[in-house]
């Protein structure tokens, strides 16, 4: 009995060591994956040192790198008199345009009265031709006036195809008109008395004489007879009143003959 208890105790024994083998294997591993579990631990907690150290020096260079900006900021920011130099410089430039709205406003204003009452109420003429010399000049400028009643010795300007004529009134609606050979004037069987004539003359005349104004029209004559186209030739005739600019009252070109003109001129 005693040899078959023997031999199992050995059989046991013999079993139990590769179990020890085993074990010893099993703390290797396990002391191996807790060595590589502390070095990836320790890796991390080495980067994140490093990380932060680089943040660190970043955050110290940062200061040393925009103090220079910040230098130059505060050189190139203007002083307090160039402020109030660049205002003052402002305030002028806003006075200056203001200025100068109200002078062109003040200017337009005047040139379109000026228009206005040139057009409307005193157009002004230059003198073509010589047919009213020696009164009125070629290159003479003159102011007539609209309106108002026109007698015998007045000055006038009317249309006639597309032009301004100026001649003298000699005589109104219904008077008689009769010119004999030397140009001599005769209005109602009376002489007209005309010192502005310097060189009398029948002229260029084809009606038949003696002759009755029409209602409502002038009898006109330039100052230069023998030149001057005017009511003694059908193709003037006599002046309407719709035709009439105004009565030439004013010379203010050139200035030696400066004056009246007109019946005024005659009477002065």
């Amino acid at each position: 009995m005693n040899k078959e208890l023997t031999a199992p105790a050995e059989t046991e024994l013999e079993s139990t060591v590769p179990g020890e083998e085993e074990a010893a294997a099993a703390e290797e591993t396990i002391t191996s994956a807790e060595e590589q579990e502390v070095s990836a631990a320790e890796e991390p907690a080495a980067e994140t040192e490093e990380q932060e150290a680089g943040a660190a020096e970043e955050t110290d260079a940062a200061p040393a790198e925009n103090a220079e900006p910040e230098k130059k900021y505060l050189k190139d920011r203007p002083t307090r008199e160039q402020l109030e130099r660049l205002a003052g410089e402002i305030r002028y430039r806003q006075r200056f345009r203001r200025t100068l709205a109200t002078t062109v406003f003040s200017l337009v204003t005047v040139a379109a009265v000026a228009v206005l009452v040139a057009v409307l109420l005193l157009p002004i003429l230059r003198i073509y031709g010589d047919s009213m010399t020696p009164t009125l000049q070629e290159g003479n400028i003159v102011i007539s006036v609209k309106g108002g009643t026109f007698q015998t010795g007045d000055v006038i300007a009317f249309y006639y195809n597309n032009k301004i004529l100026v001649k003298r009134v000699i005589a109104k609606a219904g008077d008689w008109v009769d010119i004999d050979d030397n140009g001599v004037v005769y209005v109602n069987n009376r002489r007209l008395d005309e010192p502005y004539i310097t060189d009398p003359a029948f002229g260029e005349c084809n009606i038949e004489l003696p002759y009755q104004v029409p209602e409502s029209r002038l009898f006109v004559m330039g100052d230069h007879r023998s030149v001057s186209i005017d009511s003694r030739n059908t193709a003037v005739g006599c002046v309407a009143d719709e035709q009439i600019v105004g009565s030439i009252r004013f010379r203010v070109w050139p200035l030696s003959g400066f004056g009246k003109v007109g019946a005024e001129e005659e009477a002065g």
